[in-house]
């Protein structure tokens, strides 16, 4: 089988196609047949080998824990192992691969078939490729951590990756003010997903606007805490799950000591692989959440698609597609 060969950190170009065997499923895993996969900023930052925590648990120098990059797969299950009940051949599947070794970027994986959960019906393989680690990201952080509710003022800034756009869906299931950040370029298409405002990052500063919101989810933080601090409302929650580094380790240790002295709450987001995938399918069963795809790219093209990925152009999810 086909797979994008990732043994060495570097730029796109580092990354090629190569010939391996396809796995065999042990008897708690499941063989798929990938039909389509999808980038996340996580395949670039390890490409890259950063931030440096990367490298402690991948391997300093070279990657040695991962064959390939690539997190969310959607497909059918080809094999199954003597104990999965769950599941059987011809499947239609899809889920989150970044707790068990990742593997999208090729045409079979063999994972514990704890990671996978049944593709809904009304979506393609490609959609359903572009939901399951940004989706997640999105409700994981607006619900589990931001606990949000009707009659709130939220703020999602990035809005219009990944997570911001399925951040957006998710949100508008609520009675709440959208309030949405992004570059100029990108307004008009953010402003399409139904928000209630757009500020342009690059000409104004929604922490020193003078507003002030009760949930804000933060995909792109670069400021100090103390200027989010100044962005929330008086029981307003701040949930960062992506930023510079210096900002997210300034957020995990000075956050509680903010949030005990006041009634202001600062949280990191720690990713959990596939909790929720019960909601995402509920929510996509009942149409009530689409991912928005940029543009799909076939394996052979993935270096292609990293690199306009990293240029920051990218609306929504950039898509690869496996097989037909």
């Amino acid at each position: 089988m086909k797979i994008i060969d990732f043994s060495k950190y570097g730029t796109p170009d580092d990354l090629c196609i190569k010939e391996v065997d396809i796995p065999e499923p042990k008897s708690d895993e499941v063989l798929v047949k990938i039909v389509a996969s999808s980038i996340n900023s996580w395949d670039l930052e390890l490409l890259r080998g950063t931030p440096f925590a990367n490298r402690i648990f991948f391997g300093l120098f070279k990657p040695k824990r991962l064959k390939t990059l690539g997190i969310d797969i959607a497909g059918r299950v080809e094999k199954v192992g003597s104990k999965v009940v769950q599941f059987r051949e011809g499947d239609e599947v899809y889920g989150d691969l970044s707790a068990c070794g990742w593997g999208g970027f090729a045409e079979y994986v063999a994972v514990p078939s704890r990671v996978l959960s049944h593709k809904p019906v009304n979506i393609t393989f490609e959609q359903a490729a572009a939901i399951p680690q940004a989706g997640l990201l999105a409700l994981q952080g607006l619900v589990d951590s931001g606990h949000i509710h009707d009659g709130q003022k939220i703020l999602i800034n990035g809005a219009s990756g990944g997570s911001g756009t399925l951040a957006i869906a998710i949100a508008k299931k609520y009675d709440v003010e959208i309030t949405a950040v992004c570059s100029k370029p990108k307004m008009d298409f953010v402003r399409s997903l139904g928000v209630d405002h757009v500020i342009d990052y690059q000409h104004e500063d929604f922490t020193r606007n003078g507003l002030q919101y009760d949930l804000i989810l933060d995909a792109q933080a670069h400021h100090s805490i103390f200027d989010y601090r100044r962005a929330l409302s008086l029981n307003g929650v701040y949930v960062i799950h992506g930023g510079a580094t210096s900002t997210i380790n300034q957020i995990m240790f000075l956050g509680p000591i903010l949030s005990m002295m006041g009634r202001r709450k600062f949280r990191v987001l720690l990713h959990k692989a596939n909790k929720g995938m019960d909601v995402m399918g509920d929510l996509i069963r009942t149409g009530k959440l689409f991912p928005v795809i940029d543009q799909q790219f076939t394996l052979e093209q993935v270096p292609e698609a990293m690199h306009y990925y990293a240029q920051g152009k990218t609306r929504g999810k950039l898509v690869i597609k496996v097989a037909s």
